[in-house]
């Protein structure tokens, strides 16, 4: 599972996507943001496990009709012996943790620009919204697409 996690933290498009949002905030983001997002700190460390695991339990029946082997479900059932719902709820208190550190980053100080953790922040929640209520990035059904007219779409009665 640590293996799986390490590797998954890397490679997964999180850390990325979080660092190239905030290409084009020279007023904000400085060369020293961008050094310190190389790094993967603490706070996008915890975005990208949320991201990780949210969509590997929610994915996890699905990707394995599909033949994929790995995910961390798998590696949580093999190393601790559980059952698939007992890993769904152990990697839940581990997505629960990993908010912990983004939220922290936010509440104390830090050396990085206040927008680049709001950036973080906000990434991470809308990753929440989509994996919440099912596989919304893969799969996505009337739920998401309503969450997403409700906020961009409809107007909001005075």
């Amino acid at each position: 599972m640590e293996e799986y996690m390490a590797l998954s933290i890397r490679s997964s498009g999180y850390p990325l996507l979080t660092t190239t949002s905030c290409i084009g905030m020279e007023d904000t983001v400085t060369q020293e943001n961008f050094d310190w997002l190389a790094t993967i700190p603490r706070a996008l460390k915890g975005a990208a496990i949320v991201a990780r695991l949210m969509n590997d339990i929610v994915s996890h029946k699905f990707e394995q009709k599909r033949g994929h082997v790995s995910s961390a479900v798998e590696c949580y059932m093999k190393e601790f012996g559980v059952t698939e719902e007992e890993a769904s709820i152990g990697l839940c208190r581990q997505a629960s943790d990993a908010w912990k550190d983004i939220n922290e980053s936010l509440l104390l100080p830090n050396a990085v620009s206040r927008p680049v953790l709001t950036r973080i922040h906000c990434i991470t929640c809308a990753i929440d919204v989509v994996y919440k209520y099912g596989d919304g990035y893969t799969a996505p059904d009337d739920t998401l697409k309503n969450l997403i007219a409700s906020t961009l779409i409809e107007q909001v009665p005075l």
